[in-house]
């Protein structure tokens, strides 16, 4: 049977994902070298802070004993996977790296990850979205979280007379979709929102799946993870499909808004539905600027979950890794990444170190969201397949595509993958 490779971008741009053979024979049983030397790589070569806060911590780590030294390897983002697929095919992967948490249940899958033995005092205190696992077992561990809301202001809502929704009492879909044609009636804004469409990749699922969820539909049958159908091509599915195309097609969303929330933060777009690491930056613009819960569309409110984290390869000196994970994973570490990066820290703890994230602070209430409306992406190893499809086919919607034909397609493509792959141990 041959495996589907899954370390390809989870930010594919929306292709088929392509086939290799099964790598598992290409890695060790765990045990891993002894010589002290642990290498580490990171998908992050773009981003100096990050990189700063895990040297910070490798100077710790090294400083604490004699056993090990740690060493950092970073690479850009849009190379990262491939060069971690090339070192998995050549049996030369580092003791412990970096892997984006949708993809956390693949790469286990194909035997390149070693389960993690960490213990329960550690892993209890971290949000359970950070946590990579596949069929019950703990892979990877992550610093940070994002969590999405809606952008507005506050001075434009009150003008067009808009209620400023809680978490107590968010905008129904009926609210939500009345919001949007009042703050557009007076022809300030070109549009009632910006989703930021021409940043695909893994934005298209990561955003906007959790709408199809709060209509009640997903990307797959949870209680299976064998199929796609029925969950992404039933009744419920197809009213969001249809919501969302109409968002579009009647003017409310620009088809081609840039990513970053542009037209929201050049004054485009009355509002945005964007990430709260563009918070800070939206707040230096705007004096009035409010986070607000996602709308419930009958569901519950519901926003993505699960980010980059830290994993241990198969390959790994086992003891070594673990050791490091337990210095990086101090609260201390994960509070210095959010005020580095400007990220959700992970722990409850950490948050009151930062000055955002505290209970006070300014961007508490992306604690919140994060907690009460995180849905993870499937973990299973087809979803860089279901990805990768989503972004395609949800594209063709909200250029105008025939809904349901999209939701089959989709449907056709992920339960042709799982086959395929003989269920992906499901």
């Amino acid at each position: 049977m041959q495996r589907r490779n899954l370390f390809q971008l989870a930010a594919a741009s929306g292709g088929a994902a392509l086939a290799y053979p099964a790598l598992a024979a290409c890695t060790a049983s765990g045990s891993g070298s002894s010589d002290g030397e642990l290498v580490l790589w990171a998908h992050n070569a773009g981003s100096p802070l990050e990189i700063a806060v895990t040297e910070d911590i490798i100077k710790a780590f090294n400083g604490s004993q004699d056993t090990y030294k740690a060493s950092l390897e970073p690479f850009p983002q849009d190379v990262y996977n491939d060069t971690v697929n090339a070192a998995a095919l050549s049996g030369d992967l580092p003791d412990l790296l970096t892997v984006d948490g949708p993809n956390v249940p693949n790469w286990a899958w194909a035997g390149h990850l070693l389960p993690l033995d960490l213990p329960a005092e550690t892993t209890d205190k971290f949000l359970p979205s950070v946590l990579g696992k596949f069929q019950g077992e703990l892979y990877a561990v992550g610093h940070w979280e994002a969590a999405c809301a809606i952008f507005a202001r506050q001075s434009v809502l009150d003008a067009a007379g808009v209620r400023i929704p809680t978490m107590e009492q968010p905008w129904s879909r009926e609210e939500f979709d009345d919001a949007l044609q009042r703050v557009t009636a007076d022809g300030t804004y070109q549009w009632a929102i910006d989703f930021s469409t021409a940043d695909t990749g893994e934005w298209f699922p990561y955003a906007f799946s959790p709408f199809l969820q709060s209509f009640g539909g997903d990307l797959i049958d949870r209680d299976t993870y064998l199929s796609a159908e029925g969950a992404l091509n039933g009744p419920e599915a197809l009213a969001w499909g249809q919501w969302f195309q109409g968002l579009f097609t009647s003017g409310l969303a620009n088809v081609e808004s840039p990513g970053g929330a542009e037209d929201f933060m050049q004054g485009k777009a009355a509002m945005a539905f964007h990430g709260n690491w563009g918070a800070l930056a939206a707040m230096d613009l705007y004096d009035d600027m409010l986070f607000l819960p996602p709308p419930d569309f009958g569901n519950g409110p519901k926003i993505g979950g699960g980010s980059w984290q830290w994993a241990a390869t198969a390959t790994a000196d086992a003891a070594g890794a673990t050791s490091w994970l337990e210095t990086a994973l101090s609260d201390e570490f994960v509070a210095e990444y959010a005020n580095q990066t400007g990220l959700i820290p992970a722990t409850d703890a950490a948050a009151e170190l930062t000055e955002n994230y505290a209970t006070e602070g300014k961007l508490r209430m992306m604690v919140d969201y994060s907690k009460a409306y995180a849905v993870l992406r499937p973990e299973t190893p087809a979803y860089t397949v279901i990805a990768s499809v989503f972004t395609q086919y949800a594209g063709d919607i909200i250029h105008g595509g025939d809904v349901q034909e999209s939701l089959d397609a989709m449907v056709a493509e992920i339960d042709a993958d799982i086959e395929a792959n003989a269920g992906y141990g499901f």
